[in-house]
């Protein structure tokens, strides 16, 4: 069988199929591959199920390849709700044109993220198993 190298290389729906089936490479789980998880999701499912779908195959990820202990339940769930707000400013029809007109979601990402929370509030240890509401400014 044919391993392909790259997250790109898969089709949206053959990508998702691979990551909730674990038949995802793990090293080609990167942090584009993330972004890409949460806009395919939003995409075809909404917010809450996507929100739902992804912390339930991240976990599921994190249990196969890992020991259970990279899952992060507010990092996630800030995740998608980051990248549906960059969803909402335009349409893209592609995952690469989504990226190239957004590019602080790869180089930036960490500060996005911190605009809405303190390093106390993200970094408890609450916050990697439930989701803790941001401290600094709301997720619209």
């Amino acid at each position: 069988r044919y391993m392909k190298n790259n997250h790109t290389l898969y089709s949206d729906n053959e990508f998702e199929r691979a990551f909730k089936s674990c038949d995802l490479p793990p090293d080609l789980f990167t942090h584009e591959a993330h972004i890409r998880l949460a806009w395919i999701h939003l995409n075809k499912y909404g917010e809450l199920d996507a929100i739902n779908n992804i912390l339930e195959d991240i976990r599921r990820f994190d249990n196969t390849f890992g020991n259970g202990n990279k899952f992060h339940k507010s990092i996630t769930v800030a995740a998608v709700k980051t990248v549906k707000h960059f969803i909402s400013k335009s349409v893209w029809l592609t995952f690469e044109e989504f990226i190239e007109s957004n590019p602080k979601l790869l180089t930036s990402f960490s500060d996005l993220i911190l605009y809405h929370y303190s390093k106390d509030a993200i970094f408890s240890e609450k916050a990697k198993t439930e989701y803790v509401e941001p401290d600094l400014i709301p997720f619209i």
